[in-house]
């Protein structure tokens, strides 16, 4: 009796040390496979959107990654707001297509958490006409052409003061700058706002029209015809954008440093013909 007694109990303690260690392995091994995913996720997935931002990622920014072993998926969108819903809701990583002042208003009204980890290369907006070939051509009534999306607007505000044709209240912040803060039209010209895509399609028939970089790019108009740029303001500096949570993930500052890195500063300098992209300072 004691025999069997003695001979169970052993069995029973085999049987918990067996299933202590493999309760052990098991945890060890998820909370390896969890440091795997979060560490090493090698496959990022991008939120497209048409222009040349995404562009210059493809063909520059890209390269720099596989390098380092990763992989890089793409989703399109054809409308941007989708593509920041996206990114919120985790169904993309990352987007290269927008400035910090489209960012923070976007977090705002839709209490969103997305943060820019990096500016980026900008194509500016310029002033273009397919009537004058001079800025000095300007005259009284002359119809020019704005965007009406607020952040455009105020890009194309200033830089109608910046050509000397109107001047804005002063102490306005310029990237929040409407057309209730024309202080003085001094040209007395017409200014018409519409959306910025229809801008290329009526330039026959205003005098001049402002047209936003990834406009310029669409429609394929030469960039070498703009009459004048605009001086990229620091929030409207596109930007490389990640979901807050993901901020210090290893895949976020590799996309990041591939920005920064020694190879894209060198495609920029081979690429940038008569100065197309407006480089920060960070990233020169």
């Amino acid at each position: 009796m004691k025999r069997k007694f003695k001979k169970a109990l052993a069995l029973g303690l085999i049987s918990l040390i067996s299933i202590a260690s493999l309760v052990g392995c098991q945890s060890k091994t998820k909370e390896t496979q969890g440091d795997a995913k979060v560490e090493e996720k090698k496959t990022i997935t991008m939120g497209s959107s048409p222009g040349p931002y995404d562009v210059l990622f493809q063909e520059a920014v890209k390269p720099i990654l596989e390098k380092k072993g990763y992989t890089i998926k793409t989703v399109d969108f054809s409308k941007f707001q989708m593509n920041n819903t996206a990114l919120a809701e985790g169904s993309v990583d990352f987007n290269v297509s927008q400035h910090s002042a489209y960012m923070k208003t976007f977090n705002k009204e839709k209490n969103a958490n997305l943060v820019a980890l990096t500016p980026i290369p900008t194509v500016p907006a310029g002033l273009f006409s397919a009537n004058h070939k001079l800025l000095d051509e300007v005259k009284k009534g002359s119809k020019v052409a704005i965007p009406q999306d607020p952040s455009n607007c105020a890009r194309g505000l200033a830089l109608l003061q910046k050509a000397g044709w109107i001047k804005l209240k002063e102490g306005i912040e310029l990237t929040k700058v409407t057309l209730n803060d024309v202080a003085e039209n001094k040209k007395d010209i017409e200014i018409v706002p519409m959306d910025s895509s229809q801008i290329p399609r009526v330039l026959k028939d205003v005098d001049f029209g402002v047209l936003p970089g990834s406009v310029v790019y669409a429609s394929k108009v030469d960039p070498k015809t703009s009459l004048l740029a605009e001086d990229v303001l620091k929030d409207l500096q596109l930007v490389l954008v990640v979901n807050g949570k993901n901020k210090d993930a290893e895949w976020a500052k590799a996309i990041a440093d591939a920005y920064r890195s020694d190879e894209f500063k060198t495609y920029m300098k081979e690429h940038n013909k008569d100065n197309y992209w407006f480089i920060p300072d960070e990233i020169k």
